[in-house]
């Protein structure tokens, strides 16, 4: 009887051990350093590295201010380029456990996956009736409809300037981050 205790017990305090290792958290200051000089100084560099090198699907690192975090989940943020107006998605994942509104004002290191969403001219036509219809129906001052509406012409535009059967929307598969002092 007593080996059968003295088994239990040490198999409780074994598991005990292995389960503290594996907690996830929200405190970048458990996750790994990451190396400022592998960064990607700012978004607009990030961005024409992507569309002119093979990045999606490969690991990046950037550094950039937060301007946005998710509120409700927490599981997004975005972090802006230079000009303030540049943003890209960041997904938290990995060690990542969520953005806090803290960050909002702060510059990170993140380090992730480039992602890319391509947006057809087929999809990009769907939205522009949806928007075109909706503001149909309301009486022509939905600022939302317009601002939209305007993106949707950028994006045309840009295909067009481009040569290309799509617009794409790069964001990262966050794995870890930590701010910057």
């Amino acid at each position: 009887m007593k080996q059968i205790i003295v088994v239990a017990l040490a198999m409780a305090t074994f598991a005990l051990a292995s389960c503290a290792g594996k907690t996830q958290t929200n405190n970048p200051s458990a996750v790994a350093v990451i190396n400022p000089d592998e960064a990607f100084a700012n978004v607009e560099e990030l961005l024409a590295a992507a569309t002119s090198n093979d990045l999606v699907g490969k690991p990046v690192t950037l550094r950039g201010t937060v301007t946005h975090t998710c509120k409700h989940s927490g599981k997004r943020c975005f972090v802006a380029g230079l000009d303030a107006e540049t943003t890209i998605r960041i997904e938290a994942g990995g060690q990542i456990g969520g953005f806090n509104k803290e960050l909002i004002g702060s510059e990170i290191l993140v380090r992730g996956t480039l992602r890319e969403r391509r947006l057809t001219h087929e999809y990009i036509a769907q939205q522009e009736k949806v928007l075109n219809d909706r503001l149909l129906v309301e009486d022509g001052s939905a600022e939302t409809c317009h601002s939209e509406l305007s993106n949707i012409a950028k994006m045309k535009q840009w295909m067009t300037d481009n040569g290309k059967e799509y617009y794409s929307i790069f964001y990262i598969d966050g794995e870890d981050y930590e701010p910057i002092d």
